[in-house]
């Protein structure tokens, strides 16, 4: 675990200080404050053309300081940590916040005590993070290397694609990396500290056969160090680039209607996140503006169903030690055997429902108030067998092997995903490679539909990024699943 002393060095400051400045920006009566500094170094390689033609290379640094006092909310950030620009964020942050009622009892503070204890005793994963394990670890760090040194990797990627396959017509390939020191502070004097590595190398490949032009993407990322960087890595991601593509070449697109949807293990998992995910979000929840508000202990899916958000998986995109409020990293299940069992929260949230944070406030950097996000979302295995039993008691629907953009709306739970590639289901067979069709349905009625859950689960290693106000990496994962009655957009 990163030693808190190597943090307080870094950032120039000292605990006395983290303390002055706590106290200066709850002058105003404020119920609760914290300081989040952060030092991030970024890189990106860019090849074009069979050459790497473009990058660059940039550092963020700096502090946010968050004031709360009753419903209000006072942010503000420096782009320094000197002393000077350290107390004019604090006095702006406690100034924005005065104009509001101050709870009766500081709810945030008390609420938080009484429940550290809950999650000791309710979360495995928070005792052993106690223990000074860490979700994820970098062997060789990026700030030690040079970008020339990764030059070749991406040129080499771009040949092992061209060699799959005689149709490649041109290769993007982005190699970028990035390690973040975070320190954190806050008004129950907790002090926690962060070493963050996220590597990542996405490839866009463009295909032309007869006149047809065809694109795929593939991506890696995982929270490692440089040493992610492996011959199997690029075979994998170059694999991922050129399969399936005679069957993209000749999908068509089906007649449309209304018919079971069986989605296959993995990158599926984008829909569990948009479509259900962000509906368990206890912000929305807190405003009324999701579809699952006070439907907490109810039966949302069918029994047998676990869907979990999990900041723990070694290495995952998603996962984090600490929040960007100083919560543990910990496993929390939304729903338990179809029953929805706790939302997402952020110490806000945890603060108004009575419950201990999950370890859900995530921001984009230290000029971002942190908000409830998840992390890596996925639904446990289930004992339906296999894909292909599932899709063995399908008389007519569509195999969904990978979806495209999609949108969502939160309130209604109403989204459309497009089908980036997939199958017609007849009798029980996989039969015409199909494309340019969307899929239609409502979160929560889709996940009381899943009807067959498979015992096949993969975490979808690719470059997800949640959009939700902010930017944040995300990982995504499913089983293969059957949905009874989607709307399929055919012609």
């Amino acid at each position: 675990m990163k030693p808190v002393n190597e943090s307080l060095e870094r950032f120039g400051v000292s605990t006395e200080q983290l303390r002055a400045l706590v106290a200066e920006g709850m002058k105003s009566g404020g119920d609760w404050c914290d300081l989040f500094f952060e030092d991030t170094s970024y890189s990106e390689l860019v090849l074009r053309d069979g050459e790497v033609n473009a990058g660059g290379s940039h550092i963020d640094y700096g502090c946010g300081v968050r004031v709360l006092k009753g419903e209000k909310t006072g942010y503000a950030y420096a782009e320094s940590t000197e002393p000077k620009a350290l107390l004019a964020a604090a006095r702006a942050a406690s100034a924005i916040g005065s104009n509001s009622k101050s709870l009766n009892v500081s709810k945030l503070r008390d609420n938080y005590r009484q429940n550290s204890a809950i999650v000791n005793e309710q979360n495995p994963d928070y005792q052993h993070f106690n223990s000074a394990a860490t979700f994820y670890e970098m062997q060789q760090d990026w700030r030690n290397a040079q970008s020339a040194q990764f030059v070749p990797v991406l040129k080499r990627l771009d040949a092992i694609i061209r060699a799959k396959d005689a149709r490649v017509h041109k290769v993007i390939a982005m190699l970028s990396y990035s390690v973040s020191e975070i320190l954190m502070y806050n008004s129950l004097d907790e002090l926690t500290a962060d070493t963050r590595p996220l590597g990542s190398i996405t490839v866009t490949t463009i295909f032309m056969q007869d006149g047809k032009t065809e694109m795929t993407s593939a991506s890696r990322s995982f929270r490692q160090g440089a040493e992610l960087i492996t011959d199997a890595l690029l075979e994998e991601i170059a694999e991922s680039a050129v399969k399936g593509m005679d069957e993209r070449f000749e999908a068509r697109r089906p007649k449309g209607g209304k018919m079971p949807v069986v989605m296959a293990a993995g990158a599926s998992g984008i829909l569990l996140h948009e479509a259900m995910g962000h509906a368990f979000e206890a912000d929305f929840v807190r405003k009324g503006q999701s579809i699952f508000t006070g439907r907490l202990g109810k039966q949302v899916a069918c029994k047998g169903i676990n869907i979990l958000d999990d900041a723990t998986i070694p290495g995952n995109r998603g996962s984090i030690n600490y929040d960007d409020e100083g919560v543990p990293g910990q496993k929390t299940y939304m729903v338990q055997d179809g029953i929805l069992t706790s939302f997402l929260h952020d110490r806000i949230s945890a603060a108004w429902f009575g419950v201990a944070p999950t370890g859900n406030g995530r921001r984009e950097s230290f000029r971002y108030n942190p908000i409830p996000r998840m992390r890596c979302t996925y639904m446990e295995n289930g004992s339906d067998g296999s894909v292909g039993d599932i899709i063995a008691d399908v008389k007519k629907g569509i195999f969904v092997e990978e979806f495209s953009n999609g949108e969502v709306k939160i309130g209604e739970g109403d989204f459309t995903f497009y089908v980036k590639s997939g199958h017609l289901i007849e009798n029980g067979r996989l039969t015409m490679p199909v494309k340019d069709i969307n899929i239609v349905g409502n979160g929560p009625k889709a996940l009381a539909d899943i009807v067959a859950v498979a015992a096949d689960l993969k975490i979808d290693n690719g470059t997800w990024t949640c959009g939700k106000e902010q930017s944040a990496p995300v990982g995504c994962g499913i089983p293969s699943v059957l949905v009874n009655g989607l709307t399929v957009g055919g012609e």
